[in-house]
């Protein structure tokens, strides 16, 4: 022990500190015993006790504590709590003290007795020392054993600052970049960004059961990072239900109410039998709604009402349902510009967005592409029960290649899990020769030159899905054919630059030659705003 005076504080025990007559001695009676210790010497005991019920029994253990320490001085200090098992007005009453009390820990030790009080009381002691309201360590005291008569029995002391405890702090170090590298799927990312925003992705799942919003371009990782999230919190018994994934964008009409809430029999043209919904399968799991911002009005309406409420009013039906979910939006839309716009209701925004996070793009992280080319390799292997490698000139060859202005990687990666799923495939014996990369470098240009992007699966998608990720499928349809072509190339090179300078320097690369002054930027600028688009919308880094 140190050689300041030591202070103790505890409970009065209204059972285990009583006793009346000299049997009272032969009884272990917690805060007595204290005193009792021969190497535990307590220079002032600061007693908590009621004084209206208990007062008596205050003083008679005041006075056994003086026969059996004289040296100890006991301090009282009055709580008037009425109910000892109500948490909250026992931890204010106590929160008073400690806030009251006048500390001095550069001249005293301090001690606080967890073993009497009610077990609301402990609780609130241990919470209060914990956040060194009460600057001191805890001490646990015990009766002596059945075999030894009387005796102050044992005792023990715990420092509650976690920071002195290496292997302690190690360990939640571990499991918290255990964790982060889940999120991860298990990749060995190197980008510094993306790392903070899965550092803080982790953070909040682990403590919030808030709404949390991803934003990011198509094939950013948005549903995998939403599943994980969901497997990280079912690990952690946070959650017990399904993971119930939705993409609202193959959503419309009355089928789009159906699906997420549910319907009644008859509630419409073939609705002939009870459907219970997206939303109530959710209950008690994890509802991932992607392209959120694709949902119609009325949908949005009733999902912010299901959010706030867990409750909600299937199509058709007189009576709620209940369903209490967590949410994960996935959006690649800006949707704070489309709730000024009114297209996205402003409440149902502001629910949603007390945590966002937007995932980058794949050029965004080409420091990050060398270690997802490996997990995607193992990932081949797997599908294809090979081992399958790159032999250097080949890695070295599509590297240089995937981290080039050239390449686009427009589906981000879906293109790279794509791109590494068909060399596996034509690599014998598992072995990609720098043959083999050269041809698919050549597939993966003409695909992006030519606006389709080719899908895992094996389908494909036209350029004009770019124009419905930037200006939604039904803006995008109205425009002209040349307006589309044109568009669609403008955005191509806008996605493929880093600032607004370098996309218009790369569109109008020949024309500006015959101009005295050139600002591209303002050029471009100007053709974006024609429909109704920014640089950070065109280039894929709205957030």
């Amino acid at each position: 022990m140190s050689s300041r005076p030591l202070v103790v504080f505890g409970i009065l025990g209204t059972s285990l500190d009583a006793g009346k007559g000299p049997a009272r001695w032969e009884r272990w009676r917690p805060t007595v015993a204290l005193c009792q210790h021969e190497d535990l010497l307590v220079s002032r005991l600061v007693l908590l006790a009621e004084p209206k019920k208990f007062g008596e029994l205050a003083t008679q253990v005041e006075e056994d504590v003086r026969h059996a320490s004289p040296d100890t001085i006991v301090e009282r200090i009055a709580v008037t709590w009425k109910d000892a098992w109500d948490f909250e007005e026992v931890y204010a009453g106590l929160h008073d003290i400690a806030r009251a009390y006048p500390w001095k820990p550069e001249r005293e030790e301090y001690l606080v007795h967890l073993t009497t009080g009610t077990h609301v009381a402990q609780i609130c002691l241990f919470l209060l020392t914990e956040a060194r309201y009460f600057p001191g360590r805890v001490i646990q005291t015990s009766p002596p054993r059945k075999e030894t008569r009387g005796g102050p029995g044992t005792y023990s002391i715990v420092d509650l600052d976690l920071s002195r405890y290496d292997r302690i702090a190690s360990r939640f170090s571990r499991e918290r970049h255990e964790s982060q590298s889940f999120l991860k799927a298990g990749i060995d990312t190197k980008n510094a960004s993306f790392n903070r925003l899965i550092e803080r992705v982790e953070e909040v799942a682990k403590a919030s059961r808030a709404p949390m919003l991803l934003m990011g371009p198509t094939g950013a990782g948005k549903s995998q990072l939403a599943a994980r999230i969901y497997e990280l919190k079912k690990a952690r018994r946070q959650i017990q239900g399904e993971f119930v994934p939705v993409n609202c964008a193959t959503l419309r009409g009355d089928a789009a109410m159906a699906t997420l809430f549910g319907h009644k029999k008859g509630a419409y043209t073939g609705a002939v039998a009870d459907r219970p919904g997206l939303l109530r399968k959710a209950d008690g799991g994890l509802l991932f709604l992607d392209e959120i911002g694709e949902l119609g009005l009325d949908e949005q309406a009733m999902l912010l009402r299901a959010i706030e409420q867990k409750a909600f009013y299937p199509v058709g039906a007189d009576q709620e349902v209940k369903s209490d979910f967590l949410l994960i939006a996935g959006t690649n839309r800006d949707l704070g510009t489309r709730a000024a716009r009114g297209d996205f209701r402003e409440d149902l925004y502001a629910r949603i967005n007390l945590w966002t996070f937007r995932l980058p793009a794949l050029r965004e992280r080409p420091e990050d592409i060398e270690p997802n080319l490996d997990y995607e390799l193992e990932l081949a292997s797997r599908l294809l029960g090979v081992n399958v490698t790159m032999n250097r000139a080949a890695r070295e060859a599509f590297l240089e290649f995937a981290v080039s202005p050239r390449a686009l990687w427009s589906g981000n990666f879906r293109d790279l899990n794509a791109s590494v799923t068909r060399m596996a495939t034509l690599a014998h014996g598992g072995r990609i020769t720098k043959e083999i990369v050269a041809e698919e470098i050549e597939r993966l240009e003409l695909s992006w030159t030519s606006g389709r992007i080719h899908l895992p699966n094996g389908s494909s998608v036209g350029g004009g899905d770019i124009l419905a990720e930037v200006l939604g499928s039904e803006a995008g349809a109205k425009l002209d054919r040349f307006d589309r072509a044109q568009l669609e190339e403008v955005l191509c090179v806008c996605r493929a630059s880093r600032t607004l300078s370098e996309a218009g320097r790369t569109l109008f690369a020949e024309s500006r030659k015959e101009r005295t002054t050139v600002n591209d930027a303002d050029r471009l600028r100007k053709y974006l705003a024609r429909f109704g688009l920014d640089w950070q919308t065109a280039s894929g880094r709205a957030s």
